[in-house]
């Protein structure tokens, strides 16, 4: 049995990332989110209190509002249906863990940018484009598109993702699924944009990962709409032309951008307590907004 990380779960692992924790069962697998915080790339040494669970249950909030559109690795979200040998850690895992289907993760991420921000606003205010997708002129920050783009990138195990077009990201996966996968990321985003100003947020931009069955079923994995994977706003600051408040780990990010003497490489710096309480606020309204109660 592989060595267990940081837990005393009978089980394999099957792998480490970041954020959570995959533990082998068979054909299927187990996630457990952890509360570690990641930024540029390196994880954060100090954890943000419930985020593990926040992350899950938005993730899961989010998988039941869209299988219609598209079928995703959910199994099982309580400990009760978990197998039997996990029963015994329901205070571990409750809230925080997942059983899923095991599938051929694909070696791309799926963005898609409602709203003007981040890198796509630095690129735009220099040449007019977002990852190299002209642009109408006149926007500014937090300004929302005409429509949704589509803006792939690779999927990097170690290192940074390096943003490529969708006439590459077909020469990886070939044209047939990169259709597909294109076009299943804008009727998500769409999906998740109309639900989430329901709720008086605003989802300017998202990343999906998809994955691939025994059967070549194509199926929505890992996270899905959650404040890691997405940049969310509160719908009464947005104002075009203004950096919007976020109800993510953009706060954390600037906090970062601060610091003069760290050059976002490992070993991260330690975080104030008022950061670590203000990036778990921001988590905790988010989750007040999807009815979550931790």
């Amino acid at each position: 049995m592989a060595a267990l990380l940081n837990s005393n779960l009978p089980l394999p692992v099957f792998r480490r990332g970041k954020v959570r924790d995959v533990y082998s069962l068979g054909d299927r697998l187990l996630i457990v989110a952890s509360d570690r915080v990641s930024a540029f790339d390196v994880v954060m040494g100090e954890p943000i209190p419930d985020k593990g669970r926040i992350l899950t249950q938005v993730a899961n909030f989010w998988f039941k509002a869209t299988e219609d559109l598209l079928p995703n690795h959910l199994v099982a979200t309580k400990v009760e249906d978990f197998p039997a040998e996990l029963h015994a850690f329901r205070d571990q895992l409750e809230g925080r863990a997942t059983v899923v289907h095991k599938a051929k993760g694909l070696p791309v991420e799926c963005i898609v940018r409602g709203y003007l921000a981040g890198s796509g606003l630095k690129e735009y205010q220099k040449q007019g484009t977002v990852c190299g997708i002209p642009l109408p002129a006149g926007l500014g920050m937090a300004s929302r598109l005409p429509e949704p783009i589509f803006t792939p990138s690779t999927k990097a195990d170690e290192g940074h993702d390096e943003n490529i077009s969708f006439e590459q990201m077909c020469s990886i996966v070939g044209p047939e699924l990169g259709a597909r996968l294109k076009e299943a990321s804008l009727a998500l985003y769409r999906r998740g944009h109309e639900l989430a100003l329901e709720r008086n947020i605003i989802l300017a931009d998202t990343k999906f990962e998809f994955g691939l069955l025994e059967d070549g079923t194509l199926i929505l994995i890992d996270e899905v709409l959650t404040p890691d994977s997405s940049r969310y706003w509160p719908k009464e600051t947005w104002r075009e032309g203004q950096n919007p408040p976020s109800l993510d780990k953009q706060y954390l990010r600037d906090y970062l951008e601060t610091l003069e003497d760290w050059n976002k490489q490992a070993p991260a710096p330690a975080l104030p307590t008022e950061v670590v309480e203000a990036v778990r606020a921001r988590y905790l309204d988010l989750a007040s907004r999807f009815g979550i109660e931790l």
